[in-house]
């Protein structure tokens, strides 16, 4: 969830004091944080770099033990703060990343052989897909607050098409301990990677008409947007996993549609990345616009982090050697993105502790 959305989503609401505050106005986003952490553990893997690739597993894991307290917490003591959410445009499809946030570390811990935890994980995850996917929206559009919806749409929504990917990427991992016969796997990985991909076009169609019918400035122009190049990255992933999977009546109808398809998403990511650079520079330097620490910033490092597994797992599955490289350069920025978001988040929770600590009782 974006930092301007979050002070919309919130500004109905009185400000309570504290850690209660905090736990009060938790982005409904923060599971990026386990989506930006486990895809660079995933890449980092990917290139044999072991040691880094478990700290950030292990960060990555901690992380989702800990947002699934804090959410819990919340949804039990600010009951109303968090309908509010549930129910906002500008804020209600941040949930998704619960979703896959779920999936990513589900996928990583499959590469470590754990098919028996990665398993149940991503079954959690279809479940919670399949209720956010038909309640969440129904929640945004059915809105009637005497503003118009597509005015709020902003770039969480494409986090509904990167977890309909995340699903089908982790059934495609774990096929063989999922406990489901294998037509039903299959079946499964191409409705969520198809309804992924459609979601993907018509979220892009709404987010265009807002920015058309109503204008966009460089204060709304925030780290979300990113995802449309996550959606697409995800979507050259899951793919790319699709059609390496067991023979199955849907996958082989499918295998050689979703392998033609996948070299044009990743074409279109890499078209992206300049136009969403050139963004931030207009944001931020022309518009001078603070950059400082939120979670919507984790929307940056799980893009970033996704690109790079994509160019890595096309390359090699297509035998395109310029593509692997692409993929081994963002991976490079992928690690630096994530350091310094990291970094910043933990100098932001520090500041929070110590100003929480002078505060009096």
């Amino acid at each position: 969830m974006s930092s301007d959305a979050a002070a919309e989503s919130t500004r109905h609401r009185p400000r309570t004091p504290g850690a209660g505050g905090a736990l009060e106005h938790l982005a409904p986003g923060y599971f990026a944080l386990v989506m930006g952490t486990g895809i660079v553990s995933i890449g980092l893997h990917e290139v044999g770099a072991r040691v880094p690739s478990l700290v950030l597993l292990v960060i990555a894991a901690a992380s989702y033990a800990v947002l699934w307290v804090l959410y819990i917490w919340r949804a039990v003591a600010c009951r109303t703060a968090m309908l509010h959410d549930l129910r906002s445009p500008e804020a209600a499809f941040a949930y998704f990343t619960v979703v896959a946030g779920t999936d990513v570390l589900a996928v990583r811990l499959a590469a470590e052989g754990l098919l028996r935890v990665a398993a149940p994980l991503v079954l959690f995850a279809a479940a919670l897909w399949f209720v956010f996917g038909y309640v969440l929206p129904w929640q945004v559009l059915m809105t009637r607050d005497g503003e118009p919806i597509l005015a709020r749409t902003n770039g969480t929504w494409f986090i509904w098409a990167v977890a309909s990917q995340s699903l089908a990427l982790g059934l495609s991992v774990v096929e063989p301990a999922a406990g489901l016969p294998g037509d039903v796997v299959g079946l499964l990985a191409v409705l969520s990677w198809s309804v992924g991909v459609a979601l993907y076009a018509g979220i892009a169609v709404l987010v265009l008409l807002r920015i058309v019918h109503f204008g966009i400035t460089a204060r709304q122009f925030e780290p979300p947007y990113w995802v449309a190049m996550g959606a697409m990255a995800i979507a050259v992933v899951a793919g790319t996993k699709i059609v390496q999977m067991d023979s199955t009546p849907m996958i082989d109808a499918t295998r050689v549609l979703i392998a033609s398809t996948v070299a044009v998403f990743w074409s279109f990511c890499l078209w992206l990345i300049p136009m969403l650079i050139g963004a931030g520079v207009w944001r931020h330097l022309v518009h001078r616009v603070p950059l400082g620490y939120t979670p919507a910033l984790w929307s940056i490092v799980f893009p970033v982090g996704m690109f790079a597994v994509a160019s890595l797992n096309l390359g090699r599955v297509d035998k395109l050697p310029v593509v692997e490289a692409i993929g081994h350069g963002a991976l490079a920025v992928a690690v630096l993105v994530w350091a310094l978001v990291f970094g910043a988040m933990l100098r932001h929770l520090l500041l929070g502790w110590i100003r929480g600590r002078r505060q009096p009782a």
